[in-house]
């Protein structure tokens, strides 16, 4: 059985959604990153990145949600590509773990987390987001799924951060993208979404962004000038 360190963040719910597509079956482990638990020994012995998710299975560590996408996919069998489509899966997830999850993480944090606003950095990121969004929606047009003709691992990849596009671009900003909005209320529907988005539910997670949840979150922001000037060199 897979071991899955999970959060309700878009990379854990990725590999969520994935498990709840294919079935397999999956032990939930849930790590808080708000609370620090992800800085844990334990933890850290599975992801030495200290994020998740991160998974065990068959004594085989994964981290890394596209790589643990994409590893179960040819374990499973399930939700990969054609032989002839493998370039177009990798190119895609890569698009995603690259760029789009990336940009908008820091188009969130630049707005919405970050202890000063930062002009530059906000529209920076923000700007960075819309790009991606536009490279999504103009290969989308008259295209059901981003791989092909079939439902695959690149559209969970890119579903669960499309998710939450109105904490990254700003509310009704989907409505801008109009492929990518045909296609994200397609998948939506999906009997697997709904059960993804009820994964933890009842685990007591940290909600609010407090000191300790920063410091938790961004432990490098914290460190000392010495600690850095060591980095440096």
């Amino acid at each position: 059985m897979i071991k899955f360190y999970f959060h309700t963040t878009p990379n854990p719910m990725k590999v969520a959604l994935f498990l709840e597509e294919t079935g397999m079956p999956y032990e939930l482990v849930p790590v808080d990153p708000l609370k620090g638990e992800q800085h844990s020994a334990e933890y850290l012995a599975i992801n030495p990145n200290g994020k998740v998710p991160a998974i065990e299975y068959n004594g085989v560590r994964v981290f890394d949600s596209n790589a643990i996408l994409l590893y179960l996919s040819e374990k499973s069998g399930q939700l990969g590509s054609r032989p002839e489509l493998r370039g177009e899966l990798l190119s895609w997830m890569m698009f995603v773990a690259t760029g789009l999850g990336p940009f908008s993480g820091q188009a969130v944090h630049f707005r919405h987390a970050a202890p000063e606003q930062i002009p530059y950095a906000i529209n920076r990121y923000l700007r960075e987001a819309q790009r991606h969004y536009e490279v999504l929606n103009t290969h989308l047009n008259n295209r059901d799924y981003i791989v092909g003709e079939d439902y695959s691992i690149a559209d969970i990849a890119a579903w669960c951060w499309v998710s939450r596009v109105s904490r990254v671009l700003g509310e009704h900003a989907l409505s801008e993208y109009p492929s990518i909005q045909r296609w994200f209320e397609h998948i939506a529907h999906r009997p697997a979404v709904t059960r993804a988005q009820q994964i933890g539910q009842n685990v007591d997670f940290k909600q609010e962004l407090d000191d300790t949840a920063l410091r938790a979150m961004y432990p490098q922001n914290y460190a000392s000038p010495q600690a850095n000037n060591n980095v440096s060199e």
